[in-house]
């Protein structure tokens, strides 16, 4: 050191513990430089003594010295300092991390002082000034905190003044268009300003490497200094999102509420600029050409919010994904949000995600926090309403393709745009659209090669790179849909199935591959325990299958009875749901031939008398098969008839299902053969619960013609041998009452029908044909061989009784029956029992099977349903009494008497004659 710079007092001064002694050396410090301002040799050696043997001493007094020494010069030079700083400000930075806290506070101090002087130039040394001011934010010192503080709002002020415009004249501009080495790897706006002492793109890593930091108070400084950049109109923070958006979510999770409120604000103003640039982009997309010849004739222009911003939608979108699914619900509802803004502004972009948005944001429709799930709805129709609404667009001559995905803008050190990033500048706009129309003569391609070359992007047309790929992954969305399956929420399950079903109705070739594993699951979600998912997916599968050829319904057809046969929980309780809705979606007659086909070639005999049953009930039950029941009952067409013999080969796997299809098709004749054969099968507890719930079906609306039927005998005489047969195979049960009643109701006016007949001559034309027997004439005719049928029936049964296991089960039910309804077998009575819900939902009443001898229900001593006091009758009042005499079944009772008479015809008997009532003609076997 020159003696004759620093004498021993000044330099005792400095190191002085007191620091009214060191401010007395650094004012003379002060002096000193002033006397050798135009010397600059020797100011630099005063720099460097006040370096080299005082800021990087060990003894803090020395330390504290130095640092103000150094704000004195700066202040003694004044704006002169420029030339210095680079000597004088990085020892000063050094001390912000020493140990020693009064240090930490004397160079927050001192660099004070110097930006206070220097101004715009400090600007050069921004990033490593942010860079220490960011450790400092967390120091535990409150005096250091406060003087960083002091520090940070001076360099904020100068930044928000001069970093768009101060030129340092003492270094080369950090960002010049045509050097981007520095840059390579962001996108940098054309509106940025050039050669300024602040450069942004060269902040940005600084900012990006820092914000993932978790100590509120540093946090809370970052998000303080994105705000104050982010209000500097040229700087156009917003371009430069996608590099801190991820951290800057990532504070949202801060215990700290003050950090969360900050940043939350902060990203709402983000995301207002970012609707902002859109709407610019889409008011540009209307006035094209005038904006070309604005921009051609004028500067700059004037200045409008979201002009000239990049924004990079897909990697704004990409960093979105990511946190929708995040356990911090601000950081998901924040995600949720901006992803429910960009589907209506970035919606080319937004499409291509769609598979993963989807697997974050069903999961969301059953959150906890409504506003969350309330989000999560509303995002999720906007999604579907985006890829539906993309069905119908074209792709070739969307503007919004070529402005977000194709060629933004922007300046990158390798020419390349980044995908994505779109531009709200009037010229890249009219270029976009330039871009995606053919020129017409030659004036208008050179203008669009012109626009392409002064941008620096690629000239092509966007559309050739877009045309050949489709923007939505058909079959990655169906897999991650399919993932939503095994959700354990209901609503997510549901959504699933409905994304499905409008991704099928728009393209159905896309959904369902042979091997993608889609169908077997939507099977599988038959057992869901959700009815509402069971509907869905079943208009789902009814839908797929309205679309598909007759293999592919057969198929499906078959893999729904082997999930009923392998799962009979599953029959039980949802089977009656799912083939009504199955018909309420597709063809009635298609699903009910298809499973009487499969049927009737099933294995299973068990199985397929289960399932007939269960069929059965439905078709007689279901309202939405009332047109084919309408169809059965017209056995004159030969629709008709083709579809009664391909329900009966398959119904004879269950006799009592079998004599109801008979009843409801009218075939009353061939119903009355059946019950001959009933005589022959084993009569099984089961077999009577199902006649019992056939007799209170013959209650229900669905069976009101054959009741009026009734009023009409001599048309329909088979129907009462068919009723009396019934009543025949009944024990004296509730069933048996209601039936008997039933007919005895009709037995007076039945006599009174057929009494008189018997005194017109045989001659008579037989104008009042029997209709039941009419019909199956013509029937014959036509096609239906009820012979073949019964014997086909016989077989089939017979089948039935052979099968081992079938015998097992009949056994078992039978037994579990006898406990369960109270069936004593020793002596053969049968207690009152209910008969509970059907798989079909249908609940019978009282299943009865009730003996009670000498009355029963619905009898009384009034002779309820007879002909009371008639002495033709015989009887007391006391209702139908079943006396047997004889194997031929002749009962005391009159009107079982008649009923004998009208109806009786064996194999033996020798072609009958025609009774005045044409009881007994034409109807009979052949």
């Amino acid at each position: 050191m020159d003696a004759t710079l620093f004498s021993a007092h000044l330099v005792r001064g400095l190191t002085d513990k007191i620091y009214d002694k060191r401010k007395s050396a650094a004012l003379e410090i002060e002096r000193l430089v002033r006397d050798n301002e135009t010397t600059p040799a020797h100011i630099t050696e005063i720099i460097d003594t006040l370096v080299q043997d005082f800021v990087y001493n060990n003894n803090s007094n020395a330390r504290n010295g130095g640092l103000i020494g150094l704000a004195a010069t700066a202040i003694a030079l004044g704006p002169a300092v420029a030339p210095y700083l680079d000597i004088i400000v990085p020892p000063i930075l050094s001390c912000f991390g020493l140990p020693d806290s009064r240090v930490r506070y004397y160079a927050c101090e001192s660099m004070y002082n110097i930006a206070k002087v220097a101004k715009g130039e400090v600007l050069r040394f921004f990033n490593s000034i942010f860079d220490a001011l960011c450790k400092l934010a967390a120091d535990p010192t409150l005096t250091v905190k406060n003087g960083a503080d002091l520090l940070d709002r001076l360099i904020k002020d100068i930044v928000s003044e001069l970093s768009t415009t101060y030129v340092s004249p003492h270094q080369e501009p950090y960002n010049p268009p045509e050097s981007e080495q520095e840059t390579d790897d962001l996108v940098v706006p054309r509106s940025l300003p050039r050669n300024t002492a602040f450069s942004l793109p060269r902040f940005i890593p600084v900012l990006k490497q820092r914000i993932y930091v978790k100590n509120s108070f540093t946090r809370q400084y970052l998000v303080s200094w994105i705000s104050v950049l982010d209000s500097i109109p040229d700087l156009e923070l917003v371009s430069f999102l996608p590099e801190f958006l991820d951290g800057l979510l990532h504070c949202l999770s801060d215990p700290s509420r003050d950090v969360r409120v900050a940043t939350s604000v902060l990203l709402g103003e983000f995301l207002q600029e970012i609707k902002q640039a859109a709407a610019v982009r889409d008011n540009n997309d209307s006035y094209a050409d005038e904006e070309i010849s604005s921009h051609s004739s004028s500067g700059k222009g004037t200045y409008v919010p979201g002009q000239g911003v990049i924004v990079q939608y897909d990697r704004i979108v990409e960093t979105l994904v990511q946190h929708l699914s995040s356990p911090e619900e601000d950081i998901q509802r924040t995600a949720l949000q901006w992803m429910n803004e960009f589907i209506s502004i970035a919606k080319d972009v937004v499409i291509q995600f769609t598979p993963r948005i989807i697997l974050a944001v069903l999961p969301c429709l059953a959150h906890p926090t409504l506003v969350i799930q309330t989000t999560a709805k509303e995002t999720n129709e906007n999604l579907q309403r985006l890829v539906l609404e993309a069905s119908t667009q074209s792709t070739t001559t969307t503007t919004t393709t070529a402005d977000m995905s194709s060629s933004p803008p922007a300046v990158k050190a390798n020419s390349s745009p980044s995908s994505g990033a779109v531009t709200a500048a009037p010229v890249s706009v009219a270029a976009a659209v330039t871009t995606t129309t053919a020129p017409t003569d030659q004036q208008p391609q050179q203008q669009e090669t012109d626009i392409s070359g002064d941008l620096d992007v690629d000239a092509s047309p966007p559309q050739d790179r877009s045309v050949d790929e489709e923007p939505f992954d058909y079959q990655a969305t169906v897999s991650n849909l399919r993932l939503q399956f095994l959700n354990e929420n209901k609503d997510t399950r549901v959504a699933s199935l409905e994304w499905l079903l409008m991704l099928h109705k728009k393209a159905p070739t896309k959904i369902l591959a042979s091997d993608d594993g889609t169908f077997p699951a939507l099977l599988k979600t038959l057992s869901d325990s959700s009815d509402e998912v069971v509907r869905r997916d079943l208009q789902l599968l009814a839908q797929i299958s309205s679309h598909s050829n007759h293999e592919y319904f057969r198929h499906f057809m078959t893999n729904l009875l082997s999930l009923f046969s392998t799962d009979r929980d599953l029959l039980e309780t949802r089977g009656s749901l799912i083939i009504r809705q199955l018909c309420l979606s597709l063809d009635p007659e298609r699903i009910y031939t298809t499973i009487a086909d499969i049927l009737g070639n099933d294995e299973d005999l068990e199985f397929a008398s289960i399932m007939v049953q269960n069929l059965n009930l439905i078709l007689i039950t279901a309202s939405e098969l009332s047109d084919l029941r309408k169809r059965l009952r017209n056995l004159d067409h030969k629709d008709g008839q083709r579809l009664f013999i391909t329900l009966y080969r398959s119904w004879c796997h269950n006799a009592v299902a079998t004599f109801s299809l008979c009843l409801l098709a009218q075939a009353y004749e061939h119903a009355a053969n059946m019950l001959q054969i009933f005589a022959e099968l084993e009569i099984t507890v089961s077999m009577l619960i199902q006649v019992d719930k056939l007799v209170q079906l013959l209650e229900s609306p669905v069976f009101t013609y054959l009741r009026l039927q009734l009023l009409e005998p001599e048309k329909h005489p088979y129907l009462f041998k068919c009723l009396y047969g019934i009543l025949m195979l009944l024990p004296q049960s509730s069933a048996f009452s209601t039936l008997r009643n039933r007919l005895s109701s009709v037995s007076s006016l039945g006599f009174f029908h057929m009494m008189p007949n018997k005194s017109i001559p045989q001659t008579e034309p037989s104008t009042t044909k029997l209709r039941g027997t009419s019909k199956s004439s013509k029937t014959n005719e036509d096609g239906i061989k009820f012979q073949e049928l019964l014997q086909h029936f016989k077989t089939v049964q017979s089948r039935h009784e052979r099968e081992p296991s079938f015998h097992n089960y009949r056994d078992d039910s039978s037994n579990n029956n006898l406990v369960s309804n109270g069936i004593s077998n020793g002596s053969g009575t049968i207690n009152n029992s209910k008969v509970g819900s059907n798989a079909t939902g249908t609940t019978s009443t009282s299943s009865g099977l009730l003996n009670k001898r000498g009355g029963g229900s619905g009898t009384d001593g009034t002779g309820t349903g007879n002909v009371g006091n008639d002495p033709r009758t015989g009887n007391n009042g006391n209702g139908l009494n079943h006396q047997h005499h004889n194997n031929t079944g002749s009962t005391s009772s009159s009107a079982q008497q008649h009923f004998m008479r009208a109806t009786s015809h064996t194999a033996r008997v020798a072609p009958r004659k025609t009774t005045a009532a044409g009881m007994g003609g034409g109807g009979g076997r052949k």
